[in-house]
């Protein structure tokens, strides 16, 4: 849901999921609000909603999943309208890499398609989110799931070998320590946006990736300098979902908070440009004073 609402600020949205007879009047309340299309959401009555269990350690970076319902999702079988079909960005959410790529092959003529995997996949079903991850675009994973991926300990490494699969594009999620984008020929990397107080990391990851695509849908040119503009609003928008408890925050929102927290990235991130000269007596009395 977080991932939804996030991309509801920039740009329309379109849901393609199924849910149980769980997610209530209150849960479709949070979609109306934000104008998110769930002509494409199918609901099971008799049946409950995806679950995920986990907890963090002291270090909020560390994730470690006790459990994972699937639920509805276990006999989901994703069958897009014509509208959703004709949907110029589509990003794959996380769910069993067969489903992803049956959604993929619905969507033959979109500009940017976006995958999403998780741990669970990787070690159940590598050979096929394999299959998925080439026929895709772009890959948002963090750090841990690109090494598991890639089987790779070395980032870069695993970043070479996961593009040499066919995506154009891998951004990382590194947590508090911001993100991290790879092309086949650059190397883009951001902080998080600085905050004293975290309450709930949970859905953070979602929450960037909300933001990144909705900005991207708002834009006429999917260039690198998009690219790099939508990682900024990503991050913005997960600073946000982590200072309360699941989506309370960003679902106050407003576009002065969120355009704020873009000019505080640009300020601290910007630097002059002065090349040294190579003198080093010059460079020496510099530091010294």
């Amino acid at each position: 849901m977080s991932l939804l609402v996030a991309a509801s600020f920039f740009t329309d949205v379109r849901v393609v999921a199924v849910v149980g007879g769980d997610f209530g009047a209150d849960e479709r309340a949070v979609f109306d609000r934000h104008n998110v299309d769930t002509s494409d959401l199918e609901v099971i009555p008799e049946g409950k909603t995806f679950r995920w269990f986990g907890k963090y350690e002291y270090d909020l970076n560390v994730a470690h999943t006790l459990d994972t319902h699937l639920n509805v999702f276990a006999g989901f079988e994703p069958k897009l309208s014509d509208g959703s079909k004709k949907s110029r960005l589509v990003f794959l959410g996380n769910i069993q890499p067969d489903l992803q790529r049956g959604v993929r092959e619905q969507v033959p003529n979109a500009e940017l398609v976006a995958l999403d995997t998780m741990n669970l996949w990787i070690d159940t079903t590598r050979e096929s989110l394999q299959k998925t991850i080439e026929v895709v675009d772009l890959l948002i994973v963090n750090d841990a799931e690109a090494r598991q991926i890639s089987e790779e300990p070395n980032l870069i490494k695993a970043a070479r070998k996961i593009l040499s699969w066919g995506p154009r594009t891998l951004i990382v999620k590194r947590g508090e320590y911001g993100a991290a984008m790879f092309t086949q020929n650059e190397y883009f990397a951001i902080p998080a946006y600085p905050l004293e107080s975290v309450f709930d990391p949970t859905g953070a990851g979602d929450t960037f990736a909300g933001g990144l695509m909705g900005y991207l849908a708002s834009q006429k040119t999917l260039d690198e300098a998009a690219l790099r503009r939508a990682m900024i609003f990503g991050s913005v928008m997960a600073s946000f979902n982590v200072e309360e408890f699941g989506t309370e925050r960003i679902q106050r929102l407003t576009h002065d908070e969120i355009n704020q927290r873009f000019r505080d990235f640009k300020r601290f991130t910007h630097f002059e440009e002065i090349p040294f000269d190579g003198k080093v007596s010059s460079f020496k009395s510099q530091v010294s004073s």
